[in-house]
């Protein structure tokens, strides 16, 4: 079975990228074929996060141990399989590329395909600049001050970094033509 992933960022409006994967691959092959596509270096620190309704955080596949809590169990992205934890189209996770000021990609499956197998993912499509992998933390700290002085916490605006919210009509196909999986495959 192949997946379709699209990806959306909360700091940049027209960025979209989609990724075709086998959902016999590991979350470390998401991982890096999301770096590939985005110019990112692969020798950082990140997360994927499944999520809840609402992009509520549930479970965390990591990159590596980092030794937290014994008591809880670590899920490691080179030992994960996706269709081991992603089945239904509509499901969404966070893929957290920079851990110092929270920044992340939102992304839902978009598509299954069964009957249907990659060797090795493809960007299907790639749409708008990415976010820079990494800020500058005095920037960062400046515009955090700038909004906490302005709103309250819980109403900050779309455009701060790391928001747990997402508007979902980003998914929606507007922009852009629809690509097909027989259009990628």
């Amino acid at each position: 079975m192949v997946y379709k992933f699209r990806l959306v960022s909360d700091e940049v409006d027209n960025f979209r990228r989609e990724i075709d994967i086998d959902a016999d691959a590991t979350f470390l092959t998401l991982r890096n074929a999301i770096c590939d596509s985005v110019g990112y270096d692969k020798g950082q620190m990140n997360s994927f996060f499944l999520c809840e309704d609402g992009w509520e955080k549930d479970k965390e596949i990591t990159l590596e141990d980092m030794g937290g809590d014994a008591s809880q169990e670590v899920y490691l992205m080179d030992e994960c399989i996706l269709s081991d934890y992603l089945e239904d189209e509509g499901q969404r996770m966070i893929f957290v590329f920079d851990y110092l000021t929270d920044r992340s990609f939102f992304i839902e499956l978009k598509r299954t395909q069964p009957g249907k197998s990659l060797q090795d993912p493809i960007c299907s499509l790639s749409m708008g600049q990415a976010p820079p992998q990494f800020v500058d933390i005095d920037e960062f700290d400046a515009k955090i001050d700038a909004k906490a002085a302005a709103v309250a916490a819980a109403d900050i605006d779309d455009d701060f970094y790391g928001s747990d919210e997402f508007n979902a009509d980003e998914f929606d196909a507007d922009g852009f033509e629809e690509m097909t999986f027989d259009d990628t495959l």
